[in-house]
């Protein structure tokens, strides 16, 4: 049924296919759609359907309706429309009420459906089910006043033709009642009270709808309506004595007298009076008596008459509660003196009882309600003192004595009478010195300790929390008064100690499962006024501590945010003004973990926000410049200063995208990246090596992202960044033996405007261990040389460095590398620095000595390898150096060298013929 299009169906479709259906969401549509089109039918447009068929459609759908259970398949209000549609559908029957049977099936039918409506609060169309009922019901009895038949069987169809009637007229003043019809109700009900002598049985119904009736009108404030029915409830239940029972009038009595004193207590006393004396005396219960006197105490009643009436009462052998209940409506009406000897006289005779304490106790209730403190003081003293010799109280009464007391010690503690909070305090602590149960001791003994510090009276204050600590230590507030007493004292240690270990607790304990743990809100917020009390009394360390943990806890993030502010601007200049030391590290470490708890927050904040406020932007511009600062401080220890660096990138990006932030997050990724390059060359493990370049290169990413839009921002032509990215790229790259670095240089080689010291940089990390690439070294400083000798302004300084790096690469040790370089090119090299020392004076020395050394080690090592022509070719090389070395550098070789090289080519000389000849 769940694709049925009810729609294209016509009216027997719809209810074929309905009746056969279990449970089906379809069905909810298709007793919509029978209930809209059946007042559109009748028996002309359903001519071809015989009465039979008619008849058997509107009796199954009858009985699918009342199978189904509501709820389940189909709602109240849909068993209603089943029925109404049935009842049009036999209505349309030429011969539906032929015959007696299909007529009295056709009144069931249109009673039920009547009620269906009441019931669903259609009560309009329920009247005309039930007018239609009712000229049902008339039909047939003339029908059976027409048979004949026997005297004893026409009274009992009879009788039974009134019992219909008599619902009829019960659902007809249902219905007139959810119209607001007083009238037409209490007409359809004295009617039925009418029939009430020959339907006997009826009375208990009858009785209980017109009571019912009575507190719906009671409950609108329809009180002359509501005096009506429930009298009438009381005359119907009276009928016959064994129909209603006595508690059951009693109840309609006593809610009569209640409409009666709330509709005008004045005017209708006497019959409220006269209703509850009716009451009591058909079922005596407390409830009914405290009703009564209630109405005597509206009423002009004297005292004695009052106190005659209540003493009359102690004789009905009531429970405590009841009389305490008529003190209360004494006291409430002002009668006190007659309220206050009643309570005596009660508690006289309960007190062998062991509930007389709850006597007592709403003794000192009233006295307090009243200002009678020294009288209430008075009965304290005496309930303590019973309770010590004997007559202990119950533990719920000893409870409510506590928390009397408890309330009264509070509300002087909160208007700073101190002594008066401590004096009831005591009289707690006296009734615990007999019962030392519960955890609500330690509780009353931070209180009494509380009083003694704000009374400044210190050591009392220490002797009452150190008790509580032996009952509850693991609990906030024992270490908050802990901590407040130990910075009176001006004890630091201890304080720290106590603000720890309320940090351990809040940290350990899950809030939701430690019963324990008092509400998390009021643990933090004691941070709160640790922070300020350390502060007030000169206790900056321990202010600090409390800072740094109510800002980890604290769930108002505007609060958390204000308390790491506050930390930051105590602890900050302490900090800059420290020596390097094992101190300022740990102090270090504090202020790290508090910027992390502040990125933390600063993510609560502005998570889900789509415009943060200013407010929020202006926290997270002053924690990214903090920890901006912090990095600058930590110059010495590299780890800590890259921490602080990313930590102040992170923050940043809370912060608008402007030319500002953007530079700050560039140099913070540049520094942090650099930091990890320095780290990862100081690497102990390869493991720790790999992670630290990897990281920088995740860095190095993110900050060309970060360039990129900066650049669009402005003119950086000036600016490093590029230069120092490539350069920490190539690093990561060259010393993880990356695959793909010839391709990552390419373009490298091919820029216009690099620079010859980004090249000479580049030639240096590609020979650093563990990396060696020699030949993108070479390539390098030959691009650089080329560079230096192509600037207008040559710098003789810059060029010697750049060929002196290049003449190591090649001639590693004295010993030239043929495979990097054939040995033509590297003379050549040799040749052009010499020429640029011929022209340059400035040339450096010590790089002319340089070469002096290489060239000449390297003719010795041809002589050694028997290539005597190249041999003397490189020493002669070495002279010619040795010739622009100044007179004292000059003096310390030139006669040895003189001598070898002598001596070198007279080796030649005399060997020419066997002497190896180089190609």
């Amino acid at each position: 049924m769940d694709n049925v299009d009810f729609r294209s169906m016509d009216f027997k479709e719809v209810i074929e296919k309905l009746i056969t259906s279990e449970d089906s969401p379809g069905i909810p549509e298709a007793i919509d759609r029978l209930f809209m089109d059946v007042e559109n039918i009748n028996r002309e447009s359903m001519a071809e359907i015989q009465d039979a068929q008619v008849e058997e459609m509107a009796v199954n759908l009858w009985n699918w309706a009342v199978t189904k259970r509501v709820g389940l398949v189909i709602t109240v209000d849909d068993k209603a429309k089943l029925r109404h549609v049935a009842c049009r559908l036999m209505s349309m029957c030429e011969g539906s009420a032929a015959s007696e049977e299909a007529l009295r099936r056709q009144i069931l039918m249109n009673m039920k459906t009547g009620k269906g409506w009441v019931d669903v609060g259609n009560p309009v169309v329920a009247d005309e089910f039930f007018q239609a009922t009712m000229a049902g019901l008339e039909q047939l009895y003339n029908n059976i006043m027409q048979k004949s038949s026997t005297e004893s069987h026409l009274t009992t169809q009879k009788i039974a033709v009134e019992r219909d009637v008599f619902k009829v007229l019960s659902y007809q003043a249902e219905s007139a009642i959810a119209q607001d019809n007083f009238q037409r109700a209490s007409a359809c009900v004295l009617r039925c009270k009418d029939m009430l002598m020959r339907l006997p049985k009826m009375i208990r119904y009858l009785h209980i709808l017109c009571y019912n009736f009575g507190v719906e009108t009671y409950l609108q404030n329809k009180f002359e309506e509501c005096a009506f029915w429930l009298s009438q409830s009381y005359d119907v239940g009276k009928i016959e004595n064994s129909s209603v029972e006595p508690e059951m009038l009693a109840k309609a009595l006593r809610l009569l007298a209640t409409a009666y004193l709330d509709w005008d207590d004045r005017e209708y006393y006497d019959k409220a009076l006269h209703a509850i004396n009716l009451a009591n005396k058909e079922y005596l219960n407390p409830a009914g008596l405290l009703l009564k006197m209630k109405i005597i105490l509206n009423g002009e009643t004297t005292n004695e008459e009052l106190l005659e009436a209540v003493m009359d009462m102690l004789y009905l052998a009531m429970p405590l509660d009841f009389y305490l209940n008529i003190v209360k409506l004494l006291m409430d009406h002002e009668r006190e003196s007659i309220g206050f000897y009643f309570l005596k006289i009660v508690c006289e005779r309960f007190k062998s009882s062991e509930n007389i304490g709850k006597a007592l106790l709403f003794h000192i209730d009233i006295l307090f309600q009243r200002k009678e403190e020294l009288l209430a003081k008075d009965k304290i003293e005496e309930i303590i003192i019973g309770h010590q010799t004997g007559r202990q109280l119950t533990v719920q009464a000893l409870g409510y004595l506590h928390d009397i007391l408890w309330e009264k010690a509070a509300k002087s503690f909160e208007l700073q009478n101190y002594a008066d909070a401590l004096i009831w305090y005591c009289y707690s602590l006296r009734v615990y010195e007999c019962d030392q149960r519960d955890l609500n001791l330690a509780k009353l003994k931070r209180n009494i300790a509380s009083c003694y510090l704000r009374l400044k009276q210190v050591d009392k204050a220490k002797e009452a929390l150190a008790e509580a600590e032996q009952y509850d230590p693991a609990n906030v507030f024992t270490q908050f008064y802990s901590f407040k007493i130990a910075i009176i004292d001006g004890n630091s240690e201890r304080a720290l100690q106590a603000i720890t270990t309320l940090d351990n607790l809040l940290a350990s304990e899950d809030p939701e499962k430690n019963e324990l743990l008092p509400d998390r809100g009021a643990s933090i917020m004691l941070l709160s006024l640790a922070a300020k009390f350390a502060l007030e009394n000169g206790q900056q360390t321990a202010a600090e501590k409390a800072l740094q943990y109510l800002a980890k806890y604290s769930q108002d993030l505007q609060q958390a945010l204000t308390s790491l502010k506050c930390l930051f601007r105590l602890a900050y200049p302490k900090v800059s003004e420290m020596p390097e030391s094992e101190e300022k590290m740990q102090e270090m470490d504090r202020l790290l973990t508090c910027l992390n708890t502040a990125l933390l927050k600063l993510t609560q904040c502005f998570r889900g926000t789509a415009l943060p406020s200013d407010s929020m932007v202006n926290e997270a511009h002053w924690f990214r410049k903090i920890a901006w600062n912090l990095a600058v401080q930590s110059a010495k220890d590299l780890v800590r200063m890259r921490e602080f660096f990313m930590l102040s990138y992170k923050i940043s990006q809370f912060c608008p995208c402007d030319e500002v932030v953007l530079t700050s997050q560039k140099t913070c990724l540049l520094m942090a990246s650099s930091l990890d390059l320095q780290q990862g060359r100081r690497a102990s493990t390869p493991f720790e090596q790999t992670m630290l370049l990897n990281r920088a290169l995740e860095q190095i990413h993110k900050c060309r992202e970060v360039w990129n839009l900066l650049k669009e921002t402005g003119n950086f032509s000036n600016d490093p960044c590029e230069t120092l990215l490539l350069l920490y790229e190539f690093e990561v790259k060259v010393k993880q033996n990356d695959p793909l670095l010839d391709s990552f240089l390419e373009p490298v080689w091919e820029q216009p405007d690099i620079e010859s010291k980004t090249l000479e940089t580049i030639a240096s990390l590609a020979m650093e261990t563990p990396a060696y690439y020699p030949s993108i070294a070479l390539k390098a400083l030959k691009m650089a040389l080329l560079l230096h000798k192509k600037k207008e302004s040559f710098d003789v300084f810059k060029y010697s460095k750049c060929m002196h790096s290049l003449i190591k690469l090649l001639v590693p040790d004295g010993v030239p590398s043929a495979e990097l370089c054939p040995l033509e090119e590297v003379w050549g090299y040799f040749e052009d620095a010499l020429s640029f020392i011929n022209q340059n004076e400035a040339y450096p020395e010590v790089e002319i000595l340089m070469l002096m050394v290489k060239s000449w080690n390297t003719g010795i090592y041809m002589y050694g390898s028997g290539m005597c022509v190249s041999a003397e070719k490189w020493c002669g090389l070495g002279l010619r150096f040795l010739a622009r070395l100044g007179p004292s550098l000059k003096g310390n070789y030139e006669t040895q060298m003189n001598i070898l090289y002598s001596q070198l080519v007279g080796a030649l000389e005399q060997n020419k013929g066997s002497c190896f000849r180089e190609e």
